[in-house]
């Protein structure tokens, strides 16, 4: 089994699998990414509700998810390969109260600002939009370039392809610590292996935090429960990303007609002893009469399945990208506070470009781990 690597990625997911297909496009392919479970993108990347968005992020995040959707997503799917589902039909953020609305209104600011095609619109446009929608929602954001796509065929496509090009995966390889030799990180370890690379990418959800501190390294970030829910197939009724002034539902009609819709239930608390998350009848129930209060029309269709995960929530709201400085040799891709999957390409992107120490074509000083240092 190869256990020697230029670049040892610890981490399955699409953060990971992308990175390690980036890399692998400019010619370096002697990667090893490991992946604690049994299968590729068992985390996050399999449990989010598949929105690629621009509208509603951090300003600090913009940039970087904005050239990600002008020049990746549009043509990923024949990159890799695969059907990503990607569907660029636009974002409608609802609001259904006025203090909605001025939250709307300071996201639209923020954003406009940066550049990005998105504007304030009243309850009569949003449902010419959506016409579905009921008459609670007064008025919403509208961004015509975000939309949605399907993270398992995305994350299993970047998988695929890297791994054709050269890239050894290995499943089944929980991390247990990291080792420095000579002041720099050179080891990753596992139950049944040592692992040696000159370069360590750690892109491991939450987990990160856990394989990091064996190094003293630690990103001020806590675990928030997911939930979701699938819907059987219904015909096509919208195409649009919905989501909400704040952030407590979230959903889209996928390709083959079930909806996938998530949101806040305040059952966020609720996991089982040994930290996995689960999704419970209370949360899903919440999340029912949400759905059938903004669409009335679907209070009759049944839920397939549901499914929960954890939020990898940064301290303050952003993601941790890129090498580490006190630990030469040690880069991360990490906190990425449930924005992981549309930014996902864009990140790992750059990410392939630190790695080969090249000059990133966005700028990443906002996503630095050494943020968190304190100013003296």
């Amino acid at each position: 089994m190869k256990t020697k690597a230029e670049i040892i990625i610890v981490g399955g997911g699409i953060i990971g699998c992308a990175t390690a297909y980036y890399l692998a496009k400019k010619g370096l392919t002697d990667i090893i990414v490991l992946e604690g479970s049994a299968n590729i993108g068992n985390g996050g990347s399999s449990r989010n509700g598949g929105g690629v968005r621009q509208s509603g992020r951090d300003p600090r995040e913009l940039p970087m998810v904005m050239w990600g959707i002008q020049n990746l997503w549009p043509g990923l799917s024949e990159a890799l390969g695969v059907d990503t589902e990607y569907t660029q039909k636009g974002n409608l953020r609802l609001g259904k109260t006025e203090d909605h609305l001025k939250i709307l209104q300071g996201l639209t600011d923020r954003a406009v600002a940066c550049g990005l095609d998105v504007r304030m619109i009243d309850g009569g446009e949003v449902r010419q939009i959506n016409p579905y929608l009921s008459e609670e929602v007064i008025g919403a954001s509208w961004c015509p370039t975000d939309g949605h796509a399907n993270p398992l065929t995305t994350t299993l496509g970047y998988y695929t392809r890297a791994r054709a090009m050269g890239v050894t995966f290995i499943t089944g390889a929980p991390v247990t610590a990291l080792r420095t030799v000579g002041g720099a990180l050179r080891q990753v370890i596992t139950p049944d292996a040592v692992y040696e690379g000159d370069k360590v990418l750690v892109a491991s959800g939450y987990d990160s935090r856990r394989i990091t501190a064996s190094v003293g390294i630690d990103t001020p970030m806590l675990p928030l429960k997911m939930e979701c829910l699938v819907t059987e197939a219904q015909p096509l009724m919208f195409e649009q990303m919905l989501g909400t002034a704040e952030a407590d539902f979230y959903g889209h009609q996928s390709h083959h007609g079930s909806f996938v819709f998530g949101g806040s239930t305040g059952m966020e608390d609720c996991a089982k002893d040994d930290g996995t998350p689960i999704s419970t009848s209370i949360g899903g129930s919440c999340t029912c009469r949400g759905i059938m209060k903004y669409f009335p029309a679907l209070s009759q269709a049944k839920i397939v399945r549901t499914w929960a995960g954890w939020i990898d929530h940064c301290a303050d709201g952003v993601p941790v990208l890129g090498p580490v400085t006190e630990i030469p040799g040690l880069y991360l891709a990490c906190a990425f506070t449930g924005h992981g999957f549309g930014i996902g390409p864009a990140a790992a992107y750059t990410l392939a470009e630190m790695l080969m120490e090249e000059t990133t074509t966005i700028d990443t000083a906002a996503f630095a781990y050494d943020r968190f240092q304190a100013k003296i």
